[in-house]
């Protein structure tokens, strides 16, 4: 026992001295090994902003995150049981003989930009969903078919409109079950007629339901269940409220009612057609609108997503260049790349009709064809073309023509071999999609505004400009709405503002996460983290200020000092001298890189740095400056050029960049 107390001892006087002024204690890092680090000691106060500096490739990154942030990981997955273990595996242990003080670690890197197309920026801060959450409870539908705001009625509400309106005329309570789809609907007829109706509504005829009654297959139907037919007095009150509500259960929450010009049964020469709905509807045309929930406003779910692109925004189009590339071509000569030289095939006779039928032949040049004709060789003509050929005989025959366009989008199905995609891919190109305008969402979900505006409009908005429109929206809220919006709004304005704290004011909601440059991307995960207002957490970040301008860095570092300030441990990974001199404490690895780096050659504060003897403090203190050039290099003549470049928030840029230059884009 006296041993083993007096090997503890011993050990513990060997510990590395706790800087003063660290509250909390401090990681202590005991003979680090990993990669070139160089049996390192070093201490790390906690609850402060420490920066780990020095030349590249001199073992910052080895310290933080393959020790540091390794250990630290590989603690947090021993706390799992063995069973969970086996499916997650073991991380290895680093090569280091010692951490203390380590608090769970979380690390923010530049390497884990997400190329996912479904991640935006939006989706990443979460902010995003704060906003579906705001839509479907606080947005108002608007029909997509006439712009009128959508209505939604109560029982009660709509026996009390029938008594006030239609007093004194015929009226037929109708439940609509079948709205513009294709079938024959024999079994639809024979339940309706088991269940004691008499009559339907059948594309706006009445009509008795027979035994074996059925429709045209293959045409549009919209069936109506004639639930009860009367007269609007006092006196049938209870039995309207009666159909009304069995003519609700019928449609499931949708019911029509069909009004006659006079008192007679018969007399339904002029008839009006007034839709209600529990649910929103329009009251013009029946058009309803399921209850609004979150994922109705989601471009990742089938419910929210635009059904053209599937929430991308994005679709791939036939690129009309690329088929057509000279146009003084004739199709005849191969004009259109796709199709080739003329062949005598029936693709080419079914062109050579449409050109006939235009006044033209298949060896005019494309440019001269007439648009209307080129529009139906591209893309089809719905009536049945009438093709005359010598090799055929006297005979004629009569063919439909799908056009090119769909000749090409065959080959990029499923069934189709790797070779046919390959080649239609060429005459491919992404566009916007042309059905939901690149907002990623459906028709139902852009119906819904707030303010004039609907989700996918607040999401192509800057941060700084959604920030000031956030805090203004209350004013142009009814009472119910702000009554919604408030608990909400009080999510979504501080995560704005942390976007903003960390210098991403410029960002939209919409940008695509792959997009986004090392820096950006880890500044938004930054501005998440401070959101989430964990304490007690140690957190690792790899050169933030990457791609930051000098102007907004202040604002990066506040941000990290608020981090620290709730209660967390900073490490910044960072060259940067602002970042270095507002930092608690600094480490510095050298002297040089790889074989010659790997050691701790400065541990201390800023201030103390100033007077160490070491290459980054001889540029932080000013002995040594990196000269501005006297004579700049003129280049070799050459220039690289782009014209309308457009790529993100490009605007039509136009620029020359001269070759055989050091260029600097800033």
């Amino acid at each position: 026992m006296t041993q083993d107390k007096e090997q503890v001892t011993s050990e513990q006087d060997q510990l590395p001295y706790i800087p003063e002024g660290s509250e909390g204690g401090s990681i202590s890092v005991l003979g680090a090994r990993v990669h070139n680090l160089k049996n390192v000691d070093v201490e790390i106060p906690r609850n402060r902003l420490t920066v780990i500096t020095g030349m590249s490739g001199s073992g910052k990154s080895s310290l933080a995150f393959d020790t540091i942030l390794a250990e630290g990981q590989r603690r947090y997955i021993d706390t799992f049981s063995a069973f969970v273990r086996n499916f997650i595996g073991n991380i290895e242990r680093p090569n280091v003989d010692r951490i203390t003080g380590l608090s769970p670690v979380i690390s923010i890197e530049q390497k884990t930009t997400n190329s996912n197309p479904r991640s935006t920026v939006g989706t990443t801060t979460e902010i995003y969903d704060y906003f579906r959450l705001l839509y479907a409870r606080a947005g108002e539908p608007y029909s997509y078919i006439s712009g009128t705001k959508m209505v939604k009625y109560t029982e009660e509400q709509i026996c009390d409109f029938i008594q006030h309106d239609y007093a004194g005329r015929r009226i037929y309570l109708l439940a609509p079950v079948v709205r513009n789809r294709k079938g024959h609907y024999k079994e639809l007829f024979e339940q309706i007629r088991k269940r004691g109706y008499l009559y339907v509504r059948v594309d706006g005829e009445m009509r008795e339901v027979v035994p074996g009654m059925k429709l045209d297959r293959y045409k549009m139907h919209n069936v109506e269940i004639v639930v009860d037919k009367m007269l609007v007095e006092d006196s049938v009150l209870s039995r309207l409220r009666s159909s009304v509500r069995t003519a609700m259960r019928q449609g499931e929450g949708l019911l029509m009612l069909l009004s006659a010009s006079g008192r007679r049964p018969d007399d339904m020469a002029t008839q009006e057609v007034r839709h209600f709905s529990r649910r929103m509807m329009d009251p013009e045309n029946g058009l309803s609108y399921s209850d609004p929930a979150p994922h109705n406003f989601s471009f990742n779910s089938p419910q929210g997503a635009c059904p053209r692109c599937k929430g991308l925004g994005k679709v791939h189009m036939l690129d009309m260049e690329k088929i057509v590339p000279n146009p003084a071509l004739s199709i005849h000569a191969g004009g259109i790349v796709a199709l080739g030289k003329y062949k005598s095939v029936t693709l080419f006779w079914q062109i050579e009709a449409i050109c006939e039928k235009y006044g033209v032949t298949i060896k005019t040049p494309i440019k001269d064809l007439p648009e209307a004709a080129m529009d139906e060789i591209m893309h089809g003509t719905t009536d049945r073309l009438r093709i005359k050929n010598d090799a055929l005989g006297a005979s004629n025959f009569f063919l439909s023509y799908e056009g090119v366009a769909k000749y090409i989008a065959m080959q990029q199905e499923e069934e189709a071999s790797a070779s046919a995609k390959k080649w239609a891919g060429q005459f491919a190109k992404m566009a916007v999609c042309p059905e939901c305008g690149g907002y990623r969402v459906n028709q139902e979900a852009r119906s819904y505004k707030i303010a004039g505006l609907h989700i996918g409009e607040i999401s192509r908005m800057d941060v700084s400009d959604l920030y000031d429109w956030v805090n203004h929206i209350e004013e142009q809220m009814e009472e119910r709405q702000r009554t919604i919006a408030s608990e909400i709004l009080k999510e979504i304005r501080p995560r704005l503002r942390f976007l903003l704290d960390v210098g991403l004011d410029y960002l939209s909601l919409d940008r695509a996460s792959s997009s986004l440059s090392g820096g950006e991307s880890q500044r938004i995960r930054l501005a998440t983290q401070i959101g989430s207002q964990l304490v007690n957490v140690l957190y690792i970040l790899d050169e933030p200020s990457i791609g930051l301008h000098q102007r907004d860095n202040v604002r990066l570092i506040n941000s990290l000092k608020s981090l620290r300030d709730i209660g967390n441990s900073v490490i910044v990974v960072e060259h940067d001298k602002d970042m270095m001199l507002h930092a608690d404490y600094i480490v510095d690895m050298g002297p040089r890189a790889g074989r010659l780096g790997g050691e701790v050659i400065f541990s201390g504060t800023p201030q103390e740095m100033a007077s160490a003897d070491t290459l980054t403090a001889s540029y932080l203190n000013g002995s040594r400056n990196i000269a501005v050039p006297a004579e700049r290099r003129t280049g070799n003549g050459r220039w690289l050029k782009l014209y309308g470049a457009s790529g993100n928030n490009l605007k039509q840029v136009d620029v020359s960049f001269p070759l055989g230059t050091l260029i600097c884009v800033t």
